[in-house]
């Protein structure tokens, strides 16, 4: 009997030997970045949108608050709100400074959300003009903290003047502008219709925000919601040269409200994978969906 005993132990012990080489070899999920996600989005809630994160194969969140008149459509989602989250789950969330710029306090305000952590300021999205002094004062509180601004460019409403924005890029060349949103992806078209948000159709090269990535160090691009879908497929033969020209300025974002997080219903899901169908080589794949949100945001993952 102590024979039996022994082989049995031998195989047993040789097996659980296999299976724990198998899973330390096994490699990593691939680490990914999302620079642009809500709290209280269409009414998700917290739960669902940490699911959300999870299935999209996100390993780190920017959470984006909305600014004190809540000019995002994403209900009460303040600076205490993603603040919460991010305390909650710090490996997985991050969060960013907001308020609407042209308040008397939004400078404190600001301010005092960097000083608990935040990462950077945005998403702004107020009804002033690209190059006005609001949007001074909140490049001026980030080149003081050295963090990014995201801004949320439409023509007509939020940011507006855009073909005039290259001023502040100029007079703040230390802040890595991040530009997002209809006005932003409809201009990476020469033949750019302004008031068209979602243009379709194939694209001519050198709009204003072609220029903008390719002419500034300091301005980058967050390639959510379906603005930035829109762009990709629209002309998929210039997105894989979009791709490779601008590999080392675009972060991948998603922006999505949904609770799904996959499939033709969760805009940030697609974006993931025309990223991986459209980009150049593995190298720009990693840069667009992790490399360049960790280096221009200094995330710590």
């Amino acid at each position: 009997m102590r024979s039996i005993h022994r082989r049995d132990f031998l195989l047993t012990t040789a097996a659980a030997t296999v299976a724990h080489l198998a899973h330390a070899q096994s490699p990593a999920p691939e680490p990914v970045i999302d620079i642009h996600q809500h709290t209280d989005y269409s009414g998700r809630t917290d739960e669902q949108m940490i699911a959300h994160q999870r299935t999209m194969g996100v390993t780190h969140t920017v959470l984006l608050p909305a600014g004190r008149f809540y000019g995002l459509e994403a209900g009460a989602s303040g600076n205490d709100r993603v603040q919460e989250v991010a305390r909650r789950l710090p490996a997985e969330y991050s969060f960013f400074a907001n308020e609407v710029p042209y308040l008397s306090d939004a400078r404190e305000t600001i301010t005092t959300v960097l000083k608990a952590g935040g990462r950077g300021i945005g998403e702004q999205k107020f009804m002033v003009d690209a190059d006005s002094r609001a949007v001074q004062i909140v490049a001026e509180i980030a080149a003081e903290f050295g963090v990014a601004v995201l801004l949320h460019f439409q023509f007509g409403r939020y940011n507006t003047s855009f073909e005039r924005f290259h001023k502040i890029v100029e007079k703040y060349p230390t802040v890595p502008f991040i530009g997002h949103a209809q006005t932003w992806w409809a201009n990476i078209d020469a033949k750019a219709a302004q008031a068209v948000l979602y243009p379709k159709g194939p694209v001519t090269p050198g709009g204003i925000t072609d220029r903008l990535l390719a002419d500034y160090p300091n301005v980058f691009a967050d390639m959510s919601a379906g603005s930035g879908l829109n762009a990709m497929l629209r002309d998929e033969e210039h997105a894989r040269g979009f791709f490779d020209r601008h590999q080392d300025k675009l972060l991948y974002g998603s922006d999505c409200s949904d609770a799904i997080g996959e499939g033709p219903k969760c805009s940030g899901s697609q974006m993931m994978t025309t990223i991986r169908r459209l980009s150049p080589n593995k190298a720009a794949e990693r840069k667009m969906l992790f490399e360049n949100a960790k280096r221009v945001l200094k995330l710590a993952v």
